[in-house]
This record gives structure tokens, C-alpha cells and sequence, in this order.
């Protein structure tokens, strides 16, 4: 199931970014960050799981929140 997500999470994020470049529509970047975010910490937590305190495990939790903390600032600045 996860790995199935997190097909699902890659193709979703390469399709909004591939329509963002195409069209020049940057308002959908936050999205795109979102979910890579996801993504990444899918891809984490899938290490973690395989591979008992592993070091790539932690680094892409870490790198998965920073991406969440940069498209929640994203929202914002098209919020407002």
C-alpha cells in the first residue's frame, strides 16, 4: 500500500508540475510542494521501516517537513 502511494503521490506531482511549467500558472506550486512533501515522507517512513535506523530514513522526514513548512508558507502568500 504505501509504495502504491507513493506512485500515486509521484505522477500526481509531476503532472501539476509539468501543466505549471507549461502554462506559466505558478499558483499551483504550493500544491505541488505539498505533496511532494508527502511524498518524501512516505518514501522516509518506508525507509525507516526496511531498514532499522537508518540515516536516509531520518533525512527525508526532515527534508518532507521543510517541504510541508515551504508550501504552507505558499498558501499563505496566495491567501493573502
Amino acid at each position: 500500500m504505501p509504495k502504491r502511494l507513493r506512485i500515486f503521490l509521484s505522477v500526481i506531482v509531476l503532472i501539476l508540475s509539468v501543466y505549471s511549467l507549461i502554462t506559466q500558472n505558478f499558483k499551483l506550486v504550493p500544491y505541488s510542494m505539498f505533496l511532494l512533501g508527502a511524498m518524501i515522507l512516505v518514501t522516509g517512513l518506508l525507509e525507516l521501516k526496511r531498514n532499522k535506523k537508518e540515516f536516509w530514513g531520518y533525512v527525508c522526514i526532515i527534508v518532507s517537513l521543510f517541504a510541508v513548512y515551504v508550501s504552507i508558507q505558499g498558501f499563505l502568500l496566495n491567501w493573502v
